[in-house]
């Protein structure tokens, strides 16, 4: 999705849309037959794209105890921020970097005790399985068989924030710019190099370990850490169960599954 609208309803109209689709998308579902128990509650979860399998996966066994059917809608940190901003029916927000829940917090559109830090992201550099390209480290990418490299966009990314900020600290990044292809989000990004529209993405580590390719580690030392955060919306009409799932991702059950997607 594109957000290029600039008055005040054009985000929260682009959030309803997602979320339309979301809840479409599981109505069809072969689990979401008229046989089907119904869920207690229904929680929305504006997450960041880096979560999206080790959050789909925590929402089946949060459903699975509780009864309450978990709906995600899946982008950038820093669009889906501006839609909290502008209204968008959101219970729980779990963003790729905390700034953007402090962000809100200054705005007073969060419940303050309920923000936390939950994991630590890593990028990658991520390769398909029958390219050519073959990476030993991020100064690679300057090489001149490296003609396109994918990056979610700084500006509203935090991944794509921190893999600029890596290739500058490699001393790369002025000789890499124009190879660079922009995401809107980290998993448009992995898509560019999964169909072959670039050669190498920067990536999550959490979108590169269940993923079907190559990849390699960029040392974090090379940029900010990507601490991520959360925190319950204020007014949430459902804040106890979104309580209740933050506490679950900080559980010894939800570490251990935000941990096999390498946080």
């Amino acid at each position: 999705m594109i957000f290029r609208l600039k008055t005040r309803l054009a985000p929260l109209a682009a959030f309803l849309l997602a979320l339309a689709c979301v809840t479409a998308c599981k109505d069809k579902s072969p689990a979401s037959t008229a046989n089907a128990p119904a869920p207690q509650h229904e929680l929305t979860v504006a997450a960041a794209a880096d979560l999206t399998p080790a959050f789909e996966e925590l929402g089946r066994e949060f459903e699975s105890a509780t009864k309450i059917k978990v709906v995600f809608v899946f982008g950038s940190t820093g669009m889906l921020t501006r839609q909290i901003e502008n209204g968008a029916p959101v219970d729980l927000f779990a963003a790729a970097n905390v700034s953007y829940v402090d962000q809100l917090e200054q705005k007073g559109l969060i419940i303050p005790d309920t923000k936390a830090v939950y994991a630590r992201g890593r990028i990658t550099l991520w390769t398909s399985n029958d390219s050519p390209v073959r990476l030993q480290g991020i100064a690679d990418l300057a090489r001149p068989e490296v003609q396109r490299i994918a990056i979610a966009n700084p500006d509203h990314a935090p991944y794509g924030l921190a893999a600029k900020q890596a290739l500058q600290s490699a001393g790369i990044w002025e000789r890499v710019q124009p190879k660079l292809v922009y995401g809107d989000n980290i998993r448009q990004t992995l898509q560019y190099a999964e169909t072959g529209n670039v050669e190498v993405a920067i990536v999550s580590l959490s979108l590169s370990v269940p993923g079907n390719g190559r990849w390699t580690l960029i040392p974090e030392e090379l940029h900010q850490p990507i601490d991520q955060g959360l925190a319950v919306i204020k007014g949430s009409k459902n804040e106890q169960a979104a309580r209740a799932f933050a506490t679950f991702i900080s559980s010894p059950q939800g570490k251990a599954i935000m941990k096999k997607y390498g946080f």
